[in-house]
């Protein structure tokens, strides 16, 4: 599947920030939007008539066979990059059980999975990766340990 699906239209997506051991849980895949390897914490779409909740839970599960509880809203990031426009929201989460496995994209066919791998990158090596946004590798580690509830829109 390519991006196409995306484009030119307002796309609404959940992510969830899930942390074990001052580690962050994120999903490697090719971006649509850039057409290059990113590192992103794991998420989707939102469906019409599918709460944030309903939808993160559905998409982390997903993605990374782990089955969460949504906690707090922490950031919301717009990215605008012609033909693309989204609206991301990213919630901390807390793990309740499942197993820990790269999943796939059920948008897309087998053979245009975008999905390509899945780990928990210590905070202190978030810096290394190419992650999406940039300010969860630059920012989420201090708020993080801080804390603090904040909502921040970039």
């Amino acid at each position: 599947m390519s991006g196409q699906a995306y484009q030119n239209t307002i796309r609404i997506r959940v992510n969830g920030l899930l942390v074990r051991e001052e580690s962050l849980l994120l999903v490697k895949m090719l971006s649509p939007v850039t057409n290059q390897h990113i590192w992103t914490p794991p998420g989707g779409g939102l469906e019409f008539e599918e709460s944030m909740e309903k939808c993160l839970i559905r998409e982390f599960e997903e993605e990374t066979g782990l089955r969460i509880a949504v906690e707090h809203l922490r950031y919301i990031n717009e990215l605008i990059s012609t033909p693309y426009h989204a609206l991301q929201f990213f919630f901390e989460v807390k793990e309740k059980g499942g197993t820990l496995q790269l999943g796939s994209d059920p948008e897309a066919d087998a053979g245009d999975q975008i999905l390509e791998d899945l780990r928990f990158i210590p905070f202190d090596m978030l810096g290394d990766y190419p992650i999406v946004p940039d300010y969860v590798a630059d920012r989420f580690p201090r708020d993080f340990r801080s804390g603090r509830e904040t909502i921040r829109f970039n």
